[in-house]
């Protein structure tokens, strides 16, 4: 039932994922761009981390190419896509205090653990400013169990625009297919997206007139706020603008939304909608979390009866448990993949385009000292990176030297990401991109 008390929780619910986030509502036209140019990248965290024997090859020691090995079982959905990948194994972490979770450590390159709030711009914000413009730069979505999505639809854990910015996730499919296709939609969809947006208007109007006789210390505060709901309603205003080009590309939305019996309903519906901004051209960045960068998480719709903490406690490789997580996953990682090698674009697909960024937030395992943490890398950016190949770095070089390296990769090099040269002395002995990533 529609009634003032839920339409104004859902409203403070969608602001708060808005205020800190990276809605900066871009025009709904991509920017021009040569073809087979990186037009957008998606970042795919599993938590509990990514043990370096469930995906390099048995008996690879040294780099070399993925076409005469078999991939290991827990990434086995991704051996008729081999040719599109590249393994890394050999990155180190140590700085970014991954025990439990780097969280905005794992994306920013710098210290993070629970608690501990961003203190820079993590690596998805980043390469969302720098890709073609769209009209939602960076989408989030982040899957848990089915308890914790609806108690905390929205959560910030793993990326950020800046220090102490954290840019939220959606875990609420309805909430979010209601705030990108509600305009489009039907029945009951159609009228909360109507109400919600009367709302919003007012509660902008109101609160644009107010905060005058706030404490100068509290006016900046109140602004974010005010500005949190006109971008709120300036994005309802832009994608009702391109309304005929949504129908094309709106998720089927049906009982796994409405009646998830599992919580993978609503990761599988998650997806499907991450999917739909992709193909629709509304985000340029998505970034997922599994496990929502924490130590929770659910896959009872696997079969997974343990969750939460005491995944982590287990031993990865060999494990039923994880290899039906960690296949699930690549399951996500091909379905990516296949949904945007349908899409045309240019003389190629978006696929051409895309690159897919797979890794953990916890390095290779709970309670890590992070000094290997694994890559999997899905597709060539444009032709800028090598795919069907496998490369064993030598420990020395941090995380951050893969987020340049993308930067590189997108047009927009700098020498480091999120390292001055005092950290880099102990932490990263050479300087810029890495090299053997490039095609």
């Amino acid at each position: 039932m529609l009634n003032r008390r839920n339409l104004l929780q859902s409203a403070a619910m969608g602001a708060g994922a808005a205020f800190c986030s990276s809605l900066s509502l871009n025009i709904a036209k991509a920017a021009a761009a040569p073809q087979s140019s990186p037009k957008r990248i998606i970042f795919f965290l599993q938590n509990q981390g990514f043990d370096p024997a469930t995906c390099v090859p048995a008996g690879l020691k040294s780099s070399a190419s993925l076409a005469d090995v078999t991939l290991p079982e827990p990434i086995s959905p991704l051996e008729p896509h081999k040719h599109k990948i590249h393994i890394i194994n050999g990155l180190h972490g140590r700085h970014t205090s991954p025990s439990h979770s780097a969280y905005f450590g794992a994306l920013g390159g710098y210290r993070g653990g629970i608690g501990v709030a961003a203190s820079a711009e993590t690596i998805d914000h980043v390469v969302s400013q720098r890709l073609p413009e769209t009209i939602l730069p960076h989408l989030c979505i982040g899957m848990d169990a089915l308890e914790n999505m609806v108690s905390r639809p929205t959560l910030a854990t793993l990326s950020a625009t800046g220090a102490g910015q954290p840019i939220f996730m959606h875990s609420n499919p309805n909430d979010l297919y209601q705030m990108l296709f509600g305009g489009i939609a039907t029945g009951d969809v159609k009228r909360r997206f109507e109400a919600r947006s009367k709302v919003l208007r007012q509660v902008e109007r109101l609160a644009s007139n107010g905060g005058k006789t706030l404490p100068e210390r509290d006016r900046d505060l109140y602004r974010s706020y005010v500005d949190g709901f006109r971008e709120m309603n300036g994005l309802r205003q832009r994608l009702g603008e391109v309304s005929d080009h949504l129908q094309k590309f709106a998720p089927v939305y049906g009982d796994k939304f409405l009646k998830p019996k599992f919580e993978t309903d609503w990761h599988d519906s998650l997806l499907d909608i991450g999917i739909a901004a992709l193909q629709a051209g509304l985000t340029n960045t998505l970034t997922i979390g599994s496990g929502r960068g924490e130590i929770f998480g659910s896959w009872k719709g696997l079969g997974v009866v343990e969750a939460g903490h005491n995944l982590g406690h287990m031993e990865q490789p060999d494990n039923p448990i994880w290899i039906k997580i960690r296949q699930y996953n690549c399951q996500m990682l091909v379905k990516l993949m296949e949904s945007l090698e349908a899409m045309p674009e240019g003389n190629g697909t978006m696929m051409d385009n895309t690159l897919i960024v797979y890794t953990s937030n916890n390095a290779d395992k709970q309670h890590t000292g992070g000094a290997n943490w694994p890559f999997i890398l899905l597709g060539n950016c444009g032709g800028r990176l090598k795919t069907g190949q496998f490369t064993q770095l030598d420990g020395k070089r941090p995380i951050n030297a893969l987020y340049t390296t993308l930067l590189h990769a997108i047009a927009a090099p700098r020498d480091r990401f999120n390292m001055d040269d005092s950290a880099a002395r102990t932490l990263d002995p050479k300087v810029g991109p890495i090299e053997e990533l490039f095609a």
